[in-house]
């Protein structure tokens, strides 16, 4: 412990020694130092908060993207471009900085650079602008950065309140293209018309050659089997009919033809007693088959009768009656698509460029109709949207925060730098007067001169002040003083000089 109260000793006592040394360097330092600091211009900043809620006057349709917070972004981007810029800059002192269009050009790009907009997930946009124009006092640019986020404020809400501008421009536009559209799918339509008046108006069916071929070949298929399952149904019912007896030997007329048109009649009135009507499928087939026994019939009542008809072979015969009607007409169905495609195929051979060109066409107006069909719905949903967003704004903005001209500057913070600046010149000319003095080769104290030499210190000798000495070493100490106090007077009028300006700035 007493060794480092010698050695601080002796730190102080060679600092002591160099006082003016160490006090010089002092102010050489601080007065660099301060002097740096001036030259730094204050930068005001001005900050204003708005409360910005998306409204959404139409609900979303299915699919639809949500785009409602791009609308934020989108006029972030806005507020931030040259043309809004460039208005900010011509209303404050900016327009002041540039001679012609070009150095206002520079201005605007070094604007954009101090504006910063936040957009907080809470609805909340904060806006900051700063001014730190060197040739500006600092009244100038705190107004300045106040007018800039006031001019960013009154923009923002007259493009909200004046809506989508683009919406108008959208909507002629899709007008005119869905005039043109239209325009060329009439085309299309009357060069596909005329083609197949021209080409295809003797062919059967409907659609291309390949269509009508496909169509048809798909029609003839199931005409194909129509035809065996009908022709195994006929030849079964055949070979059923052959081991069915005409007439039932040993019966009496009740279960004649005239019996069972009666017994049917009855049929009929008792449906019809239940409410039913003429055209129902019962009854037509109650219809059917007495048209179908009347003919047996009067042919019991022409002659004698040998025996009963056997209703079982009557329903028999009258089922594949129908059979073959039906067999008869899938046949001729078939033998006329057979034609067609034998048409077809003929039609194709001799003009294999007819196909192709049918094709072609059908494939501009199908295009074309699909193109259309697209713009059609986007112009509606435009329009829609458009008389909504016309009707309601699409943002409501709350100034939370307005902006005002601030005070204090924002950067540098000066009394703090001044302070930092002279506790640095103190510590300086402290550090070169220990130095310096580490640097000579002297023996402040008999202990050093003992441990450096190796030899015994027999006494030390004190120093004999004269009066003439000792009046001079006062006059020295008061001008040391002066100096100190100078130094410290010089701080505390920066520091006044300071804060003096920040109030005329209020």
């Amino acid at each position: 412990m007493d060794g480092l109260y010698e050695q601080v000793r002796i730190a102080l006592h060679q600092v002591w020694r160099r006082r003016w040394l160490a006090l010089g360097t002092a102010w050489g330092v601080a007065v660099l130092g301060w002097l740096v600091i001036a030259l730094i211009p204050n930068s005001y900043e001005a900050k204003a908060r708005l409360f910005v809620q998306v409204q959404q006057a139409l609900p979303l349709q299915p699919g639809a993207p949500d785009d409602r917070q791009n609308q934020v972004m989108r006029l972030k981007q806005t507020l931030t471009s040259n043309e809004t810029l460039l208005a900010i800059a011509r209303r404050t002192d900016l327009a002041n900085l540039a001679a012609n269009d070009r150095e206002l050009g520079g201005v605007v790009s070094a604007l954009r650079e101090r504006i910063k907009i936040t957009v907080q997930p809470d609805g909340m946009i904060e806006i900051i602008a700063s001014s730190n124009i060197s040739s500006f006092s600092n009244g100038q640019n705190a107004r300045t950065a106040a007018a800039t986020v006031q001019g960013l404020i009154d923009e923002f809400m007259r493009q909200n309140a004046a809506g989508d501008a683009s919406a108008g421009q959208s909507l002629q536009f899709l007008d005119q293209e869905l005039a043109r559209r239209e325009t060329a799918l009439r085309e299309a339509e009357q060069r596909r018309v005329e083609f197949e008046q021209r080409f295809m108006g003797l062919l059967p069916g409907e659609g291309s050659i390949s269509q009508r071929m496909s169509a048809a070949r798909a029609e003839l298929a199931d005409i194909q089997q129509q035809l065996l399952a009908s022709q195994a149904a006929v030849n079964a019912m055949r070979a059923q009919l052959s081991s069915t007896p005409a007439n039932l030997p040993g019966t009496d007329g009740g279960t004649t033809a005239s019996g069972q048109i009666a017994s049917l009649e009855g049929q009929i009135n008792q449906s019809l007693a239940r409410g039913w009507t003429e055209q129902h499928p019962d009854i037509q087939a109650l219809r059917q088959q007495i048209a179908r026994l009347r003919p047996y019939a009067q042919a019991e009542r022409g002659g004698p009768v040998a025996g009963a008809s056997n209703p079982s072979y009557i329903s028999l015969r009258a089922m594949l009656s129908e059979r073959d009607g039906q067999l008869a007409a899938a046949t001729t169905r078939r033998n006329q698509l057979q034609a067609d495609l034998a048409q077809l195929s003929s039609r194709q051979s001799s003009a294999p460029s007819l196909a192709a060109e049918q094709e072609r066409l059908d494939n501009d107006y199908n295009v074309l109709k699909q193109q259309y069909d697209q713009l059609l719905a986007s112009r509606e949903q435009a329009r829609l949207r458009s008389d909504a967003a016309r009707n309601t704004s699409p943002l409501a903005i709350q100034v939370v925060e307005p902006p005002s001209v601030p005070g204090v500057p924002a950067a540098p913070n000066r009394p703090i730098f001044l302070t930092a600046v002279l506790v640095l010149a103190l510590g300086a000319g402290g550090a070169v007067a220990f130095v310096l003095g580490q640097l000579q080769t002297t023996f402040p104290t008999q202990n050093r001169l003992a441990a450096v030499t190796g030899l015994p210190v027999l006494g030390t000798l004190s120093e004999v002040v004269t009066p003439p000495e000792r009046t001079r070493r006062r006059q020295q100490l008061v001008w040391l003083g002066g100096a100190g106090a100078a130094l410290a007077g010089g701080y505390a009028a920066l520091i006044l000089v300071e804060f003096w300006q920040r109030s005329g700035v209020a």
